[in-house]
């Protein structure tokens, strides 16, 4: 089981393929394989796809302590460091997307080209969801069965709801095989609470792709237009009738956005 010491945690990472590193960083209290399942192999097929366990997701430690977006990025550098990649591209969903703000404002050296999926800068500036999410998203009492089936229409469109239950099966056997203990879902829920790089990102010096799917009932779409007006020469793409987990409701567009991005910017040492 591939982990690596950083500081005091555990992280758990999986490699895929080979090229230039591509960071993947997951969702709250999602591990990195069911995040990322229907993403990793078609870009594995260009990259060395490095999945992380945020603290507290999957296989990796779950210590009982404030987190913060900070702390997370510096665990990811951490792995970085640890498997001697001095740069990568960076990847992030949802609260990944969070953390990887983080790394490119705290590790400039290590971020080579910089992809937010479906996130925000936080603060009072961000776009929120309807308070029905939030409680969905926080909720420690129901029976992670229960809790993953109502989230369902809050994650992914409809129309992906009614047409494709085998792969939402799959996805729920991934979440429930590793679901977080109650004290990580109020963790990772504190970290993005306390997130805000509204007045930081434009500090933001690399490459950077956003995309949004446009019936995001999670992080609506319009942080994902802040953010791309706030950082400097980032490019905006919008998927049509896509829901907020967009790395296993449209993986097909969703890689081939990130390829031809990277394609555009290549990695300089």
């Amino acid at each position: 089981m591939p982990t690596v010491k950083v500081g005091d945690i555990s992280l758990y990472y999986e490699t895929h393929g080979g090229g230039d590193p591509l960071v993947l960083l997951p969702g709250i209290t999602l591990d990195s394989a069911t995040c990322f399942f229907r993403q990793t192999p078609g870009l594995a097929e260009h990259y060395r796809v490095v999945a992380i366990d945020n603290r507290g997701s999957g296989l990796s430690d779950k210590p009982d302590i404030p987190y913060t977006m900070d702390m997370m990025a510096k665990d990811a550098a951490g792995v970085l460091d640890s498997l001697g990649i001095r740069k990568a591209h960076v990847y992030g969903l949802s609260m990944g997307g969070m953390i990887a703000q983080h790394l490119a404002l705290c590790y400039p050296e290590m971020t080579a080209n910089l992809i937010l999926a479906c996130t925000t800068c936080g603060g009072r500036h961000s776009a929120q969801p309807d308070q029905a999410v939030i409680a969905a998203l926080l909720d420690t009492r129901q029976a992670p069965e229960e809790k993953a089936r109502r989230l369902l229409p809050f994650l992914h469109g409809q129309e992906f709801i009614r047409n494709n239950p085998d792969v939402l099966e799959h996805c729920f056997s991934l979440y429930l095989k590793h679901y977080p203990p109650p004290h990580v879902v109020m963790r990772q829920g504190e970290a993005i609470m306390r997130h805000n790089t509204y007045d930081r990102v434009p500090e933001i010096g690399v490459p950077t792709l956003v995309i949004a799917g446009t019936e995001d009932k999670v992080v609506p779409m319009e942080n994902s237009r802040i953010l791309a007006s706030k950082i400097p020469g980032a490019e905006l793409i919008t998927l049509e009738g896509i829901g907020h987990l967009l790395s296993v409701e449209a993986p097909e567009p969703v890689n081939k956005a990130i390829h031809d991005f990277l394609s555009r910017h290549p990695m300089t040492n």
